[in-house]
């Protein structure tokens, strides 16, 4: 028997966790084991199914599956598996499967639950699995629903032809003459096969035609130089994101560095409908403000559809704001048009989830005004007539006025730059927790029209002092804490018990927003100018702030709950229904309210690691 012992726990050692146990605790738990020999094709524990014990291969193999069929992971030997029904202490979530013959270890749940109560990092190992399979989750939930072309294409499918070319050195004439031969809209500029720029048919109007140019000067002088490019790898989803995010209708097509053709928002138009690249050509279009109000009401199709599609939620994000943007640029424009230009220079920004790029279809409008220094009191009447303009706007487009008042309309909000340093100077160095909470929104702050080096300068100074003011970055913290995922002590998910969302889930406050507010608070702390989310979590983890474990977790927490809210969206819209955050869940799947749980779990994890971090306890 002796004997038989040494030669388990020699098996154990070798694999983790338990080559960390000490070796009188893992004896004493090799004598609590029992020995399990199992045929090829023998199910060892199903779907729904309670169990009490872990196992630990010995020999052999076992395949674990999710309800729909698909494989999580082939066990080796050495693999323990069955230790999320006694984690969870729920039923399993997996089907487990002998595929040869195979030799079990059975860990008894009581000797299981004694080595996590004594043993942290054997506990950790254990509950880090699940992140492992969240992340999995993510990638299984994107599963497109009817398989748009748009997410299928690779822009090298859809190049038909070489490019068409001419030198810098062409003459204008010869150019156009050119396009006009070939039936493009566009011709490419190369010198010695390498890119250096293209030209349009509307520079040709533009540049041209508008100003009298002789058509006998040479391309160079009308060319859009060094323009952006994809490769021939890229999905045509990814340049319709270029696309959007530069406003533009041609890219060139590279493959090993070497122009191979030229696409166009019309050869992807082709693919989808609706096409957000030429919803935002139909904004910038608009004559009126109130030709934008069935142009913003195309947005939440443009959203099913791209959930439909498998897009991700940080994609989606970024569509959504881009159209945003799009409609309040061409607002401003039109009011400007109208008011005449500005007295003095300012800068119109965007808060919150506009400038994370992170907008989803229940967003209301959060903006402001940053207004040059030359500012005299007169001048007021143009800015507050500025901001009346475009708010209402908004409103009229889909953007709900903000209850909270955060907007230009708001003379607080409405003021010069030295007003905004004194009002960042009272949050920074005399914080009270009311109003460092109310201000939070300021630090995710985007330039979108006017003079952006009023606020690049700025925020840069504001995010340097923030590292070192220390109460206010504990306040920031303890909200972020405070926002406790919706999730119980035994696991279950917390519903909301009253008003008209009652037995309904949020996604948004203790999900989305949780995340956001620990990614800004990790941010501030590492002095980091980013306000887009992933990002922050990102530069998080490259300086030591987060662990790669935790801040990997994190980013895959915040794309699985933000995901389930845009797709809850989406089938809102579809359904003729204003969308909102609330979800029921029962209208989810196993696999989604497990996962949920998972992603909330993982937030509440966080959330520890910054309130150790941080001292919260003493705070007022």
């Amino acid at each position: 028997m002796d004997e038989e012992i040494t030669e388990v726990a020699g098996f154990l050692s070798g694999h983790e966790p338990f080559r960390d146990l000490p070796s009188g605790v893992l004896n004493s738990l090799v004598r609590q084991l029992s020995i399990r020999y199992v045929r090829r094709g023998t199910r060892i524990l199903s779907v729904g199914e309670a169990n009490s014990v872990m196992w630990v291969l010995r020999s052999g193999a076992v395949d674990i599956t999710d309800p729909e069929g698909t494989l999580v992971e082939r066990s080796d030997p050495g693999t323990s598996f069955g230790m999320s029904t006694l984690v969870e202490r729920a039923p399993s979530r997996y089907d487990f499967t002998a595929i040869e013959d195979s030799l079990l270890l059975v860990v008894p749940e009581t000797a299981f639950r004694e080595l996590c109560a004594s043993d942290a990092g054997f506990a950790s190992f254990y509950t880090s699995a699940h992140a492992a399979r969240l992340r999995r989750a993510v990638g299984a939930l994107h599963a497109t629903s009817r398989g748009g072309a748009v997410l299928k294409t690779s822009l090298g499918d859809l190049v038909r032809r070489p490019p068409v070319s001419v030198t810098p050195e062409t003459p204008v004439r010869e150019a156009a003459q050119l396009m006009a031969q070939e039936h493009v809209s566009s011709v490419l500029v190369l010198r010695g096969g390498q890119l250096v720029g293209i030209v349009t048919d509307r520079d040709l109007r533009s540049r041209v035609l508008a100003v009298g140019r002789d058509p006998e000067s040479a391309v160079s002088a009308i060319m859009t130089p060094d323009p952006a490019t994809a490769s021939a790898e890229a999905l045509a989803f990814e340049a319709i994101m270029e696309m959007v995010d530069r406003s533009i209708h041609h890219l060139p097509v590279l493959e090993a560095g070497r122009v191979t053709g030229l696409v166009s928002s019309t050869d992807l138009m082709r693919l989808e409908h609706n096409n957000p690249v030429y919803l935002v050509a139909d904004i910038r279009a608009a004559a009126d403000a109130e030709s934008l109000v069935p142009l913003g009401a195309r947005i939440p199709r443009i959203v099913e559809q791209l959930v439909a599609e498998d897009a991700s939620a940080q994609d989606i994000g970024r569509v959504v704001t881009a159209l945003g943007d799009a409609i309040e640029r061409r607002l401003l424009t039109l009011a400007e048009a109208d008011l005449g230009p500005p007295p003095v220079p300012y800068c119109w920004v965007v808060l919150g989830s506009q400038a994370r790029r992170e907008q989803g279809l229940s967003s209301d409008q959060d903006n402001a005004l940053l207004i040059s220094d030359e500012m005299a009191p007169e001048h007021d009447a143009y800015f507050e007539a500025l901001a009346a303009r475009v708010t209402s706007g908004l409103a009229a487009t889909g953007y709900p006025l903000c209850a909270g008042e955060v907007m230009a309309t708001n003379p607080r909000w409405r003021t010069t730059v030295s007003g905004w340093r004194t009002h960042f100077a009272m949050w920074l160095d005399t914080p009270e927790p009311k109003a460092v909470l109310n201000g939070s929104i300021f630090f995710d702050m985007r330039p979108l029209h006017g003079d952006h080096k009023l606020v690049d300068d700025m925020r840069a100074d504001v995010v340097a002092r923030a590292r070192h003011a220390d109460l206010f970055l504990a306040y920031l913290a303890r909200h972020a804490v405070a926002r406790r995922p919706p999730i119980g002590f035994f696991r279950g998910l917390v519903l909301e018990k009253e008003g008209e969302h009652r037995d309904t889930l949020d996604l948004k406050s203790g999900g989305v927003a949780a995340v956001v507010e620990l990614a800004r608070v990790h941010a501030l702390l590492n002095g980091l100018t980013e306000v887009n989310s992933q990002v922050r979590l990102e530069e998080a983890i490259r300086r030591g702030s987060l662990s790669n474990e935790l801040g990997a977790e994190l980013q895959d927490a915040w794309e699985f709950v933000a995901y389930l809210r845009l797709r809850h969206q989406g089938h809102l819209v579809r359904a003729g229904r204003e969308p909102d955050n609330f979800i029921d869940p029962s209208v989810l799947t196993d696999f989604e309210r497990r996962h949920l749980r998972d992603a909330f779990r993982i937030v509440r994890t966080a959330q520890q690691a910054l309130g150790q971090r941080l001292p919260l306890d003493n705070l007022s």
